[in-house]
Parts: C-alpha cells; sequence; structure tokens
C-alpha cells in the first residue's frame, strides 16, 4: 500500500482522485485549507505541511487558485517534499498554458516549471476544461435576460471524473514526465454549448456573441486552449447537463 498526498482533495477534482485511490487500496492524505486532518495552506507553508507530506511515497497536487498564490504554495510544497523523499510529484496543468496569454494560465505554466526543474521525480498532465466549469460560467452570465457570449470562441470540455481516473492512474505509476494532453470529445462553438446549457437548465436567454481584444482573447480564438488531436474523453457535455439537470427542468 502507498501513501499518496492529495492537495486539494476537497475540491472538484481533488476528491474524486482521492476516492479513486482509496478503491484502489492506498492510503491517501488530504491537503487542504479545510481538511480535518491536514489543514495547511500552502501559500504559507510551516511545519503543518512537513506533516502531512512526511511519508508520503507520492504527492497529486491539484490546489490551485485563479486568484494567485500558485506558485508560492508549488513552492513550498516542493521544498517540503524534498525534505520528506517524496518519489514523485503529480501535477494537473490546462491545455494552452504555454499559447494562451491569459495570467492564470501563465501561472499554471510557471508552476510546470517550478515541477520540472524541482529535482523530484514528476509527471505533468494537461487537460481542457471541465463541464463544470462552464456550467458556472454559464450559470453567472445568464443572470440577465441577454446572454453575452466571446465571440469566435470555441472549446472542448471534458468530464472531471474521466480526468480524475487519468490522474490516479499516473499516480499509481512511475514519473513520465509531460504526458499527451486530455481533451474532450468534442471541439464545440461556445454558442453551441450555451444553448445546450439553456436547453437543459430551462431558461429562455438571448444569446448574443460579442467581439473582444486582447492578446488571451486571441489566444482563445485562436484555439490555443484545444486539443483536438486528443480528444481521449468520453462523455459529452450534453450528457454531462442531462445527469445534471435531469432535461429542462431548471436550476
Amino acid at each position: 500500500m502507498t501513501t499518496i498526498l492529495v492537495t486539494g482533495g476537497t475540491g472538484t477534482l481533488g476528491r474524486l482522485v482521492t476516492e479513486r485511490l482509496r478503491a484502489d487500496g492506498h492510503e491517501v492524505r488530504v491537503l487542504s485549507r479545510h481538511a480535518q486532518q491536514y489543514a495547511v495552506d500552502l501559500r504559507k507553508g510551516g511545519p503543518a505541511l512537513d506533516s502531512a507530506v512526511a511519508g508520503a511515497d507520492t504527492i497529486v497536487h491539484c490546489a490551485s487558485s485563479p486568484g494567485g498564490g500558485d506558485e508560492e504554495a508549488a513552492g513550498h510544497l516542493i521544498a517540503a517534499a524534498r525534505k520528506a523523499g517524496v518519489r514523485h510529484l503529480v501535477y494537473i496543468s490546462i491545455v494552452g498554458v504555454d499559447r494562451v496569454p491569459f495570467g492564470y494560465y501563465k501561472s499554471k505554466l510557471a508552476v510546470e516549471r517550478l515541477v520540472e526543474e524541482s529535482g523530484l521525480g514528476w509527471t505533468v498532465l494537461r487537460t481542457t476544461q471541465f463541464h463544470d466549469l462552464l456550467v458556472r460560467v454559464f450559470a453567472m452570465v445568464s443572470k440577465l435576460p441577454v446572454m453575452l457570449l466571446p465571440a469566435r470562441v470555441k472549446d472542448q470540455p471534458v468530464e472531471v471524473a474521466e480526468v480524475s481516473d487519468r490522474l490516479a492512474e499516473l499516480a499509481q505509476g512511475a514519473p513520465a514526465g509531460r504526458v499527451e494532453d486530455m481533451g474532450g470529445p468534442e471541439v464545440r462553438t461556445f454558442e453551441s454549448l450555451a444553448r445546450a446549457y439553456l436547453k437543459a437548465t430551462g431558461r429562455r436567454r438571448l444569446v448574443v456573441s460579442v467581439p473582444l481584444w486582447g492578446k488571451a482573447y486571441g489566444g482563445f480564438r485562436s484555439g490555443g486552449h484545444l486539443t483536438p488531436g486528443c480528444a481521449v474523453g468520453k462523455a459529452t457535455f450534453e450528457e454531462y447537463l442531462g445527469q445534471r439537470f435531469g432535461g429542462g427542468r431548471g436550476v
């Protein structure tokens, strides 16, 4: 039995990774700011982090914050992992972090480099956006009667449970470096995904695509965040919506 530490283990992805690893017979430690046994703020580090990492064979680093602090958190985690002699550090990243000049993506890319230069055995998996992220975005922009969307942008959403299975598989293997990207089964226009969301939730909104500006928008518009050659995901956005909302019963 291997001892595996999952950072962000109470989050959308980390929780599923934890469940999968435990089902496979591993001892799993869940680290987050609010976890019961290993309550740690990675941005601060300290003795609590050292205690959580001590004796771990592998770390699956799922903790992340679009609000900032990822590089600092990764630095503390890597330092603790080195001290504890951790064998394998697995990091979940995003497709396009090296092609789309978006602030959060730049931070994820910087963490990738820290992992690669850590001196630890490492694995990095990049995936496209999760289905539930799109739902959160659409729920926010559909609060008004007119649903405004960025024009000429596509997406390739992937099922988070499928990503968790892949991460768990990687965590149980040897360090593999940068592995093949993982994308959802379909590349779709943002408008078609939004209309699918409206249909599934029983909402009626006027959908308007608006041209934006800036380098980040240009990167998304050119498809830098997509990986059509690695469309290995199985579950479609409509299938996810059907399971979550049950076919237009509203939210």
